[in-house]
């Protein structure tokens, strides 16, 4: 008989998941699974798992819980000789991996869907680490990646965006060297954010042109200006027009090579990683998860 096995975060989504455990059970049972459920307590738990999973040559691991779970999970998953199918049960607090999947955020039509049919999705490497959507630097992405979980559960998305708001009055421009595919790039920058999907913190137009498995990160170095043209780039990223602000240096590429001379940790997926310098490649179509 087929294996599957649920990775459950009971701490996500104010504490919801263990109501969907057996739902997500019977669901993989009807597919014709053999299902064994395992769940998280700490940090890592959900690598662990996912490894066990591709020792054991489960042909599914369903992740139910936020991104921080996902990544633990691709964690596991990434660069194994072996790799079972993934599911994606969302119940955090932003969700960027099931969004550019276009799994949908309600746990329930999420789990309709588990067992069925499978589509690539492209992940990053970071040094030794792994990941699903973004990686941003600068004081910005720093102080997003200092939001707590209470933060996130009591004001969602919000949480975020006031982080952010909190460094624009004493932003710290930074000079970074970016090493491309398509040659490199020296700027005085904000922020910079090299994007795996469509789908970044909730908003969904950061990079329109990014598919989940088209091998390319989508790069984007915003350049050091005054506070009203900062406030016109957020409404451009707003609109998904980004890419065509003038003060906005726009790329993509499979690999990069980032430098600073100002000391700059990376926040990958909101949580907060390794400081500059830092190497990036896209693995592509990585992963085969399960999608409508």
């Amino acid at each position: 008989m087929k294996k599957a096995m649920i990775i459950a975060n009971p701490s996500s989504g104010k504490e919801q998941a263990e109501q969907y455990m057996d739902r997500i059970k019977q669901q993989l049972e009807r597919s014709g699974f053999d299902v064994e459920t395992r769940v998280t307590e700490g940090e890592g738990d959900a690598v662990r798992f996912a490894k066990d999973a591709c020792d054991a040559k489960f042909e599914a691991v369903v992740a139910m819980g936020g991104d921080g779970t996902m990544n633990e999970t691709v964690n596991g998953f990434a660069e194994q000789p072996y790799r079972p199918a993934m599911g994606v049960v969302p119940l955090g607090t932003v969700n960027d991996f099931a969004r550019a999947l276009n799994v949908p955020l309600e746990p329930e039509k999420a789990i309709e869907v588990l067992g069925g049919r499978t589509k690539p999705a492209d992940i990053g490497k970071i040094n030794d680490r792994y990941f699903l959507n973004i990686l941003a630097l600068g004081g910005i992405a720093e102080a997003a990646g200092e939001v707590t979980s209470e933060q996130k559960t009591s004001m969602g998305v919000l949480a975020y965006m006031m982080e952010g708001l909190k460094t624009l009055t004493d932003k710290t421009p930074f000079t970074i060297t970016v090493e491309a595919d398509s040659g490199a790039y020296e700027e005085e920058s904000l922020i910079f954010l090299a994007a795996l999907t469509n789908s970044v913190a909730g908003f969904e137009k950061l990079a329109p042109d990014a598919e989940i498995a088209d091998g390319h990160f989508h790069c984007f170095i915003v350049k050091d200006v005054a506070l009203p043209k900062l406030l016109r780039i957020g409404a451009a990223l707003l609109k998904g027009d980004l890419q065509d602000d003038p003060d906005v240096i726009y790329f993509t590429s499979k690999e990069l090579r980032i430098n600073s001379s100002f000391h700059l940790k990376a926040n990958v997926d909101g949580d907060m990683g390794d400081a500059v310098p830092i190497d990036l490649k896209v693995l592509p179509g990585h992963l085969n998860i399960y999608t409508p």
